[in-house]
């Protein structure tokens, strides 16, 4: 049995690094189906994605183009969901608003997958920014995919 259904990317505000790892996830191979998804902490009202994320994606042959930012609810918590969050500071932020009964399922990307440092926030920089975060969460992200394949072969 696998253990997680569903796999949620929690930013700030849903419009960049979030989007870029739920476009890479979902570019990726796991062994078994994974409903990907992102969302943001603070959604005051449905946005598009970032124009420089978007053109990072399209460069590497990805597209969020629809997407749309997202607000956390409490809906978004259960036993079957792994929420990861790209800072401490976001996993302390959504474990405060929500308290949610499985706080161990709310984990920070980076120390998820063994690594030391989080992806930069390419907030309010340029193209090239966006293009190093791109980078860094892809680096993340094929680590996370070879856990996530691992986890269901020992289930």
């Amino acid at each position: 049995m696998k253990k997680y259904d569903r796999l949620v990317f929690v930013t700030k505000g849903d419009t960049a690094a979030g989007p870029m790892a739920e476009a890479i996830l979902q570019s990726k191979y796991l062994l078994d189906a994974l409903d990907v998804t992102s969302k943001g902490l603070i959604v005051l009202f449905p946005e598009p994605i970032n124009p420089k994320a978007e053109a990072v994606l399209v460069s590497n042959g990805l597209s969020m183009k629809g997407h749309m930012s997202d607000p956390l609810e409490p809906e978004d918590f259960n036993e079957r969901t792994l929420l990861l969050t790209m800072n401490d500071e976001i996993r302390r932020k959504v474990l405060e608003t929500f308290q949610p009964e499985h706080e161990e399922l709310v984990q920070v990307l980076y120390q998820f997958v063994g690594e030391p440092e989080e992806p930069r926030n390419p907030y309010g920089g340029t193209l090239a920014d966006y293009g190093q975060c791109f980078s860094e969460l892809e680096s993340l992200i094929k680590k996370l995919v070879v856990q996530l394949n691992e986890e269901e072969l020992l289930c």
